[in-house]
């Protein structure tokens, strides 16, 4: 029996930590379309990697082209864990239809989840717990590039392709995101992505500087396996879409851990009033960062309220220090200009610093922002016109930033289930009654749907 969750099918039983659970990464669709089509067409069979994509994957995303099942996915299969709102947990603004960054009209966004063994680690055998997260500024079916801005708020981790962005102002292709040691894998799977789609940079050359992140996940992977392939990024580019954005366990986040809870990835967004524009600022995050004791969520000191089993001090002896890496995506539909865009990223900052990070010397903290609106900036030939939004008028979109980035980390933890990699290390999701309990000593708990 198999069951659909957002673009992922697996087999039962759903635990984590066992081999059994073995994903399938097809194109998103109607759950209805697919019901016992899994297991009837391309029954489970272990690859000889031992990966989780099937050996017949393509031919099933071949089938699912031809039933029409890509593209935008389907309300009937919007998320069905509890999201932070859900439970109660009180944000300030307004967000999205959706509250994700693909509630920015045109944004698509993808993952490959590659889970597979247990037990004792062997390096380039497993377990295996990674993937790959690909974010496409204006859709796969795009070649015509964005205005972008980056920021480090600490520099211990790596995005490529940044020196062009910094330079010329534009991004050009997707911003992905993946294990510590995929990074070069990926980018260039990207590279060879765009040119057999005859997707090359709209520039004299053909020629890319794919812009790929990265958070380190080796506490519950076999980072130096190099599970990440070519088809795996293929796959996470491929069948990218619009809509519901699945979160957790998922992509480049599966093997992520967030203040010594199970993190990964998280996505929020904001709709600015007609007063001020009504734009729409679409948060994504790939959380890996923070110690217990620091995590706050909606002002609670959390962390210090469930300590729970901890991670860092029994691995490394940690006296409580910052660890770990957080990459933010930030999209807007606001005509901004790349200096303007780097204002954005930087604000990113204070959201991540709502959960309780102050972005210690072992983190990575990278944000990459970019704008939808101004379609054709890059033509190689002309004088362009632009619209720019005017920096007087820039208070609600940073605010709009930072409220987003605090709710896309906290929905990443409480999407996230509990899970064991290698050498049996585990690591607990953070307990949802638990938290609910907490917020309500602190009177931080809003009544039954009143967060929404």
């Amino acid at each position: 029996m198999t069951r659909y969750d957002g673009g992922y099918f697996f087999s039962e039983p759903s635990s984590l930590s066992g081999s059994e659970n073995e994903w399938l990464k097809v194109a998103p669709g109607e759950r209805e379309s697919f019901d016992g089509f899994c297991h009837s067409v391309l029954p489970w069979e272990p690859t000889g990697e031992g990966m989780t994509i099937h050996k017949r994957v393509s031919t099933l995303l071949v089938l699912a082209a031809l039933l029409g099942l890509q593209g935008e996915r389907s309300p009937a299969v919007a998320q069905s864990k509890p999201r932070a709102r859900d439970l109660g947990i009180p944000f300030d603004g307004t967000p999205g239809p959706l509250n994700a960054i693909t509630d920015v009209k045109g944004v698509e966004v993808g993952h490959t989840t590659l889970i597979s063994g247990s037990g004792k680690l062997i390096v380039g055998s497993g377990p295996v717990r990674t993937g790959v997260t690909a974010i496409l500024p204006r859709g796969k079916q795009s070649t015509d590039q964005v205005f972008a801005g980056w920021f480090s708020l600490n520099g211990n981790g790596e995005m490529t392709g940044t020196t062009w962005v910094e330079e010329s102002g534009f991004l050009e292709g997707p911003v992905m995101i993946t294990n510590t040691h995929s990074v070069g894998t990926v980018r260039d799977s990207v590279i060879a992505w765009r040119v057999e789609h005859g997707r090359p940079a709209e520039s004299e050359y053909w020629w890319s500087l794919p812009v790929v992140a990265e958070t380190y996940d080796g506490f519950l992977n076999d980072t130096n396996g190099f599970h990440v392939k070519r088809e795996h990024v293929f796959a996470a580019l491929q069948t990218a879409a619009s809509g519901t954005v699945p979160e957790g366990n998922v992509g480049g986040g599966t093997g992520m851990i967030c203040y010594e809870f199970k993190g990964g990835i998280g996505t929020a967004s904001r709709r600015l009033s007609e007063k001020d524009g009504g734009y729409t600022v679409g948060v994504l995050v790939q959380c890996n960062c923070g110690s217990r004791d620091e995590l706050r969520i909606a002002g609670v000191p959390v962390g210090r309220e469930i300590p729970g089993a901890r991670v860092w001090g029994a691995a490394r002896g940690s006296n409580g220090e910052d660890t770990g890496s957080i990459i933010i995506i930030v999209a807007t539909d606001a005509p901004l200009l790349p200096h303007q865009l780097k204002r954005l990223a930087r604000r990113a900052s204070l959201g991540l610093a709502r959960t309780g990070s102050y972005s210690g010397d072992g983190s990575g903290d990278i944000f990459i922002a970019f704008s939808t609106a101004n379609p054709g900036a890059a033509q190689p030939t002309g004088i362009v016109t632009l619209e720019m939004f005017p920096n007087d008028r820039m208070d609600a979109i940073f605010q709009a930033t930072v409220e987003a980035t605090e709710e896309a980390i906290v929905n990443a933890l409480l999407a996230a289930e509990t899970m064991t990699g290698i050498d049996d290390h585990t690591v607990e999701a953070i307990p949802h009654g638990k938290l609910q309990e907490v917020l309500k000593k602190y009177n931080r708990l809003a009544p039954s749907g009143e967060a929404k």
